[in-house]
């Protein structure tokens, strides 16, 4: 009786530690318990949610400043125009350089240095600074955008909110791209080109792990943004149609022109951030202004250029101007970007590219359907294929470029014209210029952080680029004279052993010489070792899979797919040295 009752008060105590670590609800019911993937997924719909709600505020802080400091409509007041941008990139500059001093650069740089430099940990005074001196750089009119700054503030609220709740360091690398992906979600108002566009330049890779919580993020924000702001896309774009493929002829010259600006643009920036870098520390505060100054001059006259630039967007979009305005806007929208972004302004480069996408576009466009023979084709669908086009030269993000321009026009029919354009100025930007935009930012930034067009691209060894065909199996009722003959030959002191279960061992030349010196020569194989089964791989394997695994054994074979029983060859340690060119 004594054993029985200490069972059951065992049981007993079992129980009721069991419940005291389960929370219930009000009825009494258990609720169910989460493991770290469940509580990782509603972590990501809870930086989702409030990443969501930064930005909404975000845009509305840059609205009102805007408002507040230019009017409406936006170059209506020369005093104003003249005073303002250089002001307001002035105080910015100022916040950034002595309040928040670790949000300054670039937001997409500051967001993977995060996850490659310091286990995703961004201070939440970066997002503070971001939030405020952006706002200010932007609604003041300077020639920059919001949707990098705001990737950095939903990546700095995701780090955040993992600190808040202990997550492990592998959790906090891979929670701040899942803020990223919800930052500039709610900006652009599109999930499907942020977690694109996250995963082909902020990660670079298709990771599994985190790919549902991007996803997660990214709607979720959207949600939030869409019931603040309305459901409607960035841009209000016409119905796109496509008739002719003589039109296809257009679309590569948008795209050739596309590449050529992209390359121009990019080499304007680099020079003359580097000729700005060679001046004295005045350079921090007078440049802003000196730029801001200058961009309201090019406002006098071209007040659409200002800020963001989404209202000229929209007005091209509905062909309410001529080619050579288009054209003319492009190039005033160049040298104001290039000006402000050198300078150190605060503020990103995703709207003034979206803006001379759509002007480069729509007046190239234009212009090609004034030749005889081409088909008309209204403006807007130029516009529309013109923002992708350079948005792919410059960021050489293809994927993100082309799935940007179709979940804004809600179109399938455009995705092959955009494909085309966008693919011909990817391919020129390659060829002109080694070094992606962001990569060459980062690097002036002093980060030497991962180049992700790189990872993607770099052809990767599979088992079949060092394995060896030549070496055969030998079998199992071979006598141990016959494989110490056989290795003694052999270019490795390891052979394979096909077994009797039509599966292969390992043996060595050093043990079957052990076993040879003990008088085991006329044995089998079988009977003189333990044979034991090898782990089989296959020749699409990548090659970092087959050297884990010879980490625990000297060769391992190599089949088919197709059939399992049928040996292609072999591979040690010293086959993959000499694939990835290590000399013994």
């Amino acid at each position: 009786m004594g054993t029985i009752a200490e069972i059951l008060e065992t049981k007993r105590r079992q129980l009721a530690d069991t419940l005291a670590n389960r929370n219930f609800n009000a009825s009494g019911i258990p609720l169910p318990q989460f493991g770290s993937a469940q509580r990782f997924l509603l972590l990501s719909i809870l930086i989702g949610v409030f990443s969501g709600l930064l930005v909404v505020c975000f845009h509305f802080l840059i609205e009102f400043i805007s408002w507040s400091t230019l009017g409406v409509p936006v170059g209506e007041s020369f005093v104003y125009t003249l005073l303002f941008p250089p002001l307001g990139a002035l105080v910015s500059v100022l916040l950034i350089r002595e309040v928040f001093p670790r949000a300054e650069g670039s937001g997409i740089n500051n967001t993977k240095a995060a996850i490659y430099i310091s286990d995703g940990y961004i201070p939440l005074q970066s997002v503070f600074g971001k939030f405020v001196a952006c706002s200010i750089s932007i609604g003041s009119g300077n020639s920059l955008g919001p949707e990098d700054p705001a990737l950095q503030m939903g990546a700095g609220v995701a780090s955040y909110i993992g600190r808040s709740f202990h997550l492990a360091r592998e959790h906090m690398r891979l929670i701040a791209p899942v803020g990223a992906a919800a930052g500039i979600a709610a900006a652009f108002n599109t999930p499907i080109t942020a977690v694109l566009f996250v995963i082909e330049e902020v990660i670079g890779s298709w990771n599994a792990g985190v790919l549902g919580s991007i996803v997660l993020s990214a709607v979720s924000s959207v949600v939030v943004t869409r019931s603040f702001l309305g459901d409607q896309p960035l841009f209000r774009v016409p119905e796109f149609q496509f008739r002719d493929p003589l039109e296809l002829f257009a679309y590569a010259v948008m795209g050739v022109a596309g590449g050529l600006v992209s390359v121009a643009f990019v080499r304007a920036l680099v020079f003359i951030r580097e000729r700005f870098s060679e001046l004295g520390s005045w350079r921090h505060y007078a440049l802003p202004a000196i730029s801001g100054f200058l961009v309201g001059c090019i406002g006098l006259g071209l007040p659409g250029i200002m800020g963001a630039g989404y209202e000229s967007v929209d007005s091209a979009l509905h062909d309410e101007f001529g080619w050579h305005m288009l054209l003319l806007l492009c190039l005033a929208k160049f040298v104001a970007t290039v000006l402000c972004f050198s300078a150190g302004t605060p503020g990103g480069m995703f709207a003034p590219t979206l803006f001379m996408g759509a002007t480069l576009g729509g007046g190239v466009g234009l212009l090609i359907g004034n030749i005889p023979r081409m088909p008309e084709v209204a403006g807007s669908a130029y516009v529309l294929v013109g923002m992708g086009t350079l948005f792919a030269g410059i960021f050489r993000t293809p994927m993100t470029s082309i799935f940007m321009v179709f979940e804004v026009s809600a179109s399938y029919v455009i995705i092959l014209p955009v494909m085309i354009a966008n693919t011909i100025a990817y391919l020129i930007s390659r060829r002109f210029l080694p070094e992606p935009f962001f990569e060459l930012m980062a690097r002036h930034e002093g980060l030497d952080l991962p180049s992700n067009e790189e990872q993607r691209e770099r052809e990767s060894l599979h088992v079949e680029d060092a394995m060896s065909r030549t070496r055969r199996a030998l079998s199992w009722d071979m006598s141990v004279d016959a494989v110490l003959h056989a290795l003694r030959q052999s270019d490795v002191p390891y052979a394979l052993v096909s077994t009797r279960r039509a599966v292969w061992a390992s043996v060595s030349l050093a043990a079957v010489e052990r076993a040879k010196d003990q008088g085991k020569g006329d044995q089998p194989l079988a009977e003189a070792f333990a044979l034991t089964d090898l782990p089989r791989l296959y020749m699409d394997l990548a090659l970092d899979e087959a050297l884990s695994k010879l980490s625990k054994v000297p060769i391992l074979p190599i089949v088919s797919r197709a059939r399992p029983d049928q040996l292609l060859g072999s591979i040690t340690l010293n086959d993959v040295h000499k694939a990835f060119g290590i000399k013994p």
